[in-house]
């Protein structure tokens, strides 16, 4: 089917569920997460961030899971995650690989956050690529990312969205980036102001360190999108682990990929599972 997200993520923020956005790293879990999909007839967003474009050009990436959405039988969009340097999302936005982008201006001053989205923004809708944005920014766990958490403030998140024309707006409401536990403490009072001043799709970061009952209680708000690394990388690197321990002698990475795979698409059932797939589809 088209990879073509435009109006699915929109929707989901207005009725009580949302999309997920996976965090790829690649085709085994990609094909894993789409084949979670289609058993419960999800729409997603296959997601490429700056550690795996460090690995592997954005050009690729977006040639890879391109391939993989339109083979899908459920929507699959392919979006590319924080990208901090402009150079990189016009990148992805020019390679006719992504249907989404986010530009990750959270670290610079408001104005100049607000300058260069729309910069990307202009970009973007000439070409039919959607953008996402963000105001305040989330931490990371790593001791060695010097991103703090900066909560998002209802007025300054309004005026980003009027002025830049984004599609999507990420906030930060109290999770946090790479968190292996689920111990987010989200901030609903500050979701509920920045829902009366925002009236497009909002997106939450660092989803995986979410409690199962904030993420089922939040995808009933005007969250569009929930983004889900961790969870992933847990579940296949731990299953590999065991996969490698079990057979000292088997070289062959093929065979030791199929038991994380099963892992990684059980892990991404159950978390589109809490956001509503369980109902909705």
């Amino acid at each position: 089917m088209s990879n073509n997200f435009t109006g699915i993520v929109e929707k989901a923020a207005d009725s009580d569920y949302s999309i997920i956005g996976f965090n790829i790293f690649g085709y085994e879990d990609a094909i894993a997460v789409v084949r979670a999909a289609e058993e419960i007839n999800a729409p997603i967003l296959l997601m490429t961030n700056k550690l795996a474009v460090d690995h592997m050009p954005v050009e690729y990436w977006g040639k890879l899971l391109g391939s993989i959405a339109e083979d899908a039988k459920v929507p699959v969009s392919v979006h590319l995650d924080h990208a901090k340097e402009y150079e990189l999302a016009v990148r992805a936005i020019i390679s006719g690989g992504f249907s989404s982008v986010m530009y990750d201006g959270s670290k610079l001053p408001l104005e100049e956050n607000i300058a260069k989205t729309k910069e990307i923004v202009k970009l973007a809708h000439s070409c039919g690529v959607l953008v996402e944005g963000e105001i305040g920014s989330v931490a990371y766990s790593d001791i060695d990312n010097n991103v703090e958490n900066v909560y998002t403030d209802s007025k300054e998140a309004k005026l980003f969205a009027e002025k830049t024309g984004v599609d999507w707006l990420a906030v930060s409401i109290g999770t946090v980036h790479r968190l292996q536990n689920q111990k987010a403490v989200i901030q609903y009072d500050r979701l509920k102001s920045i829902q009366k001043e925002v009236d497009i799709p909002l997106v939450i970061h660092g989803s995986s360190g979410i409690k199962d009952k904030d993420l089922s209680k939040l995808s009933t708000m005007q969250i569009g999108k929930f983004n889900v690394g961790t969870a992933l990388r847990l579940a296949f690197g731990n299953e590999l682990k065991n996969s490698v321990n079990e057979n000292p002698e088997e070289f062959d990475r093929l065979k030791l990929f199929k038991k994380p795979m099963i892992k990684t698409q059980e892990a991404a059932k159950n978390k589109m599972e809490i956001v509503g797939f369980n109902k909705n589809n």
